[in-house]
């Protein structure tokens, strides 16, 4: 059972309207008040709300103006034991129980896109695993890589500025991208120089043998396919808070190889592989922030949809058979 946790602060004025708002609304559960809680003045409400009703709820809290004048927290409750919560929630359709909470979902997505230093340091952390393990043709090392690389929440930042039409979400990722991956590859670049100056590159490397290399710096169909599926994956765990999930597009789509590998190959002299792996780092990340804007905007249409079929097939319902 899905259930979202608010906690709102209201100003005493407003304490009625709220509470007329949810005491008759049977998705709401555990309804508590305290009077006078708050210093100087305001009422403690909290509730838990099955999560397909939350969306309709937080907007019409926010329509009150609960948010201007108090505030309101939401949370997810893990775990809930209520024979009656678990009554409600099997009478009503899926899509009004499982709904996500969208307010949420881009709270979080705008949470992770934020870019600290350690969003620079863990790039080029990763950036130089990656670049190991091109040069010693270890693939464990690049899958390592992928999972240091904090790329993905920039790329899911800007693909939420694209769908909001935010244009400082966008220029914010867009301009962390790409200082992260200059700073990357630059720091890689003197590291694989070192490297080659002093001979420490494996022997099948120096001879040519570089199959973990050739798969980075060919892009093609199969570099678009996954780097697209990938994107679906991401957008909808996070929708979904599903984090192995996400996990599995860290190490699915080529951006920080491709930026290890760009590096590696200017520093010896592989100007071809070094366009190559450009040309995969640039396309990865457009086909992510695509994919991400279209997942976005497909899912919210489509759980929408859906909320009003139910919302209608449920009144129908309690409207009982045309006499």
């Amino acid at each position: 059972m899905d259930l979202i946790h608010f906690r709102l602060l209201v100003p005493p004025d407003l304490t009625r309207p709220v509470l007329d708002l949810l005491t008759p609304n049977d998705r709401v559960l555990n309804l508590t008040v305290v009077r006078g809680a708050h210093v100087p003045d305001g009422d403690w409400v909290e509730c838990d709300v099955l999560t397909g009703a939350a969306n309709g709820l937080l907007a019409d809290l926010r329509e009150l103006g609960v948010d201007r004048t108090g505030s309101i927290a939401v949370d997810d409750v893990d775990t809930m034991f209520s024979d009656r919560a678990e009554r409600i929630a099997t009478r009503l359709p899926s899509a009004l129980v499982h709904a996500p909470l969208w307010a949420a979902v881009e709270a979080r997505i705008r949470k992770a896109g934020t870019y600290p230093p350690s969003f620079y340091l863990f790039l080029v952390i990763a950036g130089l695993i990656g670049s190991v393990g091109i040069m010693t043709n270890s693939q464990i090392l690049i899958v390592a890589a992928m999972v240091v690389g904090p790329e993905y929440n920039a790329i899911t930042g800007v693909a939420l500025g694209l769908d909001r039409r935010s244009r400082p979400w966008v220029r914010e990722g867009m301009r962390a991208l790409a200082a992260g991956f200059l700073l990357a590859i630059v720091v890689t670049l003197g590291f694989a120089a070192l490297v080659r100056a002093f001979g420490l590159q494996s022997p099948a490397f120096e001879r040519g043998v570089r199959p973990v290399s050739h798969l980075i710096d060919t892009p093609d169909f199969f570099s678009v396919a996954v780097a697209a599926l990938a994107g679906v994956v991401g957008i909808v765990s996070l929708t979904e808070a599903r984090g192995s999930a996400l996990l599995g597009v860290f190490i699915s789509v080529t951006t920080i190889p491709a930026a290890s590998d760009v590096a590696v190959s200017v520093a010896f002299a592989d100007w071809h592989q070094a366009w190559g792996s450009l040309v995969q780092l640039l396309l990865n990340v457009i086909v992510l922030v695509a994919v991400g804007v279209a997942t976005l905007r497909l899912q919210r249409r489509l759980w929408r949809r859906a909320a009003r079929r139910a919302a209608a097939q449920t009144r129908r319902r309690q409207a009982g058979p045309p006499s």
